[in-house]
C-alpha cells in the first residue's frame, strides 16, 4: 500500500511529531510505501493564489512545484493519515491551505450536477485522522459539536471519495503523564495497522 502522511504542527519536538513519526514507522514496518510530509518543515504555503481558483485544474496544472508534486502523489494513494493539532476547531492554517491547494477540482473531485454534489476523483478511499487538543471531550461536544469531525468527516474527505474516515482524538495534551502520551502512541500505530487491514 501507498500512504500519505501529513503533519501539520510548526514547533520540532511537539507531540504531533511524536504521533507523526510512530505512525510513519508503523506504516514503514508493516511494508508501506510511505510518502511522509511535515508541511511546516517543508514549508508549504497555503495561501491559495487567485490563478488556482479556475474551476478545473490538473497536476500538471499546477504553478507551484510543490502543489503539483503534492497532487501528483496524491493520485497514487491507497490511504492518507493526517496529524494535527485541534486550534480554534479548526486545523492549522498550514493544512486547510494544503486542502485548498491539493483537492482542487479536476484533481480529487468535480462537480457532477447544479446542486453541488461532487464526484470523488481520488482512489483513496481510507483516511485517518489522528488530533491532539486540550479541550475536555464532554466540553467540545456539548459546546462546540466537535467540528473537526464535521470538516473531516462530512466536509473534506467524502467530497473527494474518501467513503472510510476515522479519527482518533488525544485529549488533553498540556497536562498529560509520560505514560498517558506513551498509551497514546500505542493507540496510534495501532490505528495505523489497522488502515491496512
Amino acid at each position: 500500500m501507498r500512504v500519505g502522511v501529513y503533519l501539520a504542527h510548526p514547533r520540532p519536538g511537539s507531540f504531533n511529531h511524536a504521533v507523526f513519526d510512530a505512525v510513519v514507522d508503523e506504516l514503514h514496518g508493516r511494508g508501506c510505501t510511505v510518502l511522509a510530509h511535515d508541511l511546516c518543515a517543508e514549508g508549504f504555503a497555503p495561501v491559495l493564489a487567485a490563478d488556482e481558483t479556475e474551476t478545473v485544474q490538473s497536476a500538471a496544472a499546477a504553478v507551484d512545484s510543490q502543489v503539483a508534486m503534492h497532487r501528483q502523489e496524491l493520485a497514487e494513494l491507497d490511504a492518507l493519515v493526517f496529524v494535527h493539532p485541534n486550534w480554534w476547531g479548526m486545523p492549522p492554517a498550514i493544512l486547510t491551505g494544503w486542502v485548498q491547494r491539493v483537492l482542487a477540482p479536476g484533481v480529487a473531485y468535480k462537480l457532477g450536477t447544479a446542486d453541488g454534489e461532487p464526484e470523488g476523483l481520488l482512489t483513496v478511499s481510507r483516511a485517518l485522522v489522528l488530533n491532539t487538543s486540550d479541550t475536555p471531550a464532554d466540553r467540545e461536544e456539548i459546546e462546540f459539536g466537535d467540528p473537526l469531525d464535521r470538516i473531516w468527516s462530512a466536509c473534506v474527505l467524502p467530497y473527494v471519495g474518501v467513503t472510510d474516515v476515522r479519527r482518533v482524538v488525544f485529549r488533553t495534551v498540556t497536562d498529560s503523564t509520560d505514560e498517558a502520551r506513551a498509551s497514546w502512541l500505542r493507540h496510534a500505530r495501532e490505528e495505523a495497522a489497522a488502515l491496512l487491514a
